[in-house]
């Protein structure tokens, strides 16, 4: 790893797209509108490899369990912590977040989702969206990953009719 690479925090993020090809966003708590949307995402444990990091982020978050994977983005997508928002992340000598990306299928039902499942909660709703009503609604120092985002799975609504093995 490179030291310009070691300043960005290891990350993943997920895309959730259920058999419509509409995308899970979760609105964060605490947070003031009108950009207060977002994908699941979060820290990479050490020694934990990035598919199950997506996997136990997406249940922390969400208490989505229920999903196939679909894609994952080519290559990881950074962005910077704005001097704004460097809290205890850049205290810990991080620049920003290096996202590896993933996009699942939703195998479950809208009941399966429960945004307190876990202590510590991320999300106070969520909702249906397509998927590039993302950029518009999430934070504006994420915009430009959230282009990349989009533009990385664009395809994977064609993905959704075709039979998918669970991973």
């Amino acid at each position: 790893m490179s030291h310009e690479t070691a300043r960005y925090r290891p990350n993943v993020g997920v895309v959730v797209f259920n058999k419509d090809g509409r995308v899970w966003l979760g609105r964060r708590a605490g947070t003031p509108p009108p950009h207060n949307w977002q994908f699941p995402q979060g820290g990479v444990d050490p020694g934990e490899e990035l598919l199950a990091a997506a996997r136990r982020e997406l249940q922390e978050e969400t208490g989505i369990t229920s999903v196939s994977l679909l894609a994952a983005a080519e290559e990881p997508i950074t962005y910077d912590f704005p001097p704004e928002h460097r809290r205890s992340k850049a205290a810990h000598g991080y620049r920003g977040q290096r996202q590896t990306w993933y996009a699942f299928r939703f195998d479950g039902t809208d009941s399966e989702v429960d945004l307190e499942g876990h202590p510590h909660i991320e999300f106070d709703a969520w909702r249906w969206a397509d998927l590039h009503e993302a950029v518009d609604l999430v934070i504006p120092f994420k915009r430009a990953a959230y282009e990349k985002v989009v533009a990385a799975f664009r395809h994977v609504p064609g993905l959704l009719k075709r039979p998918i093995q669970p991973a």
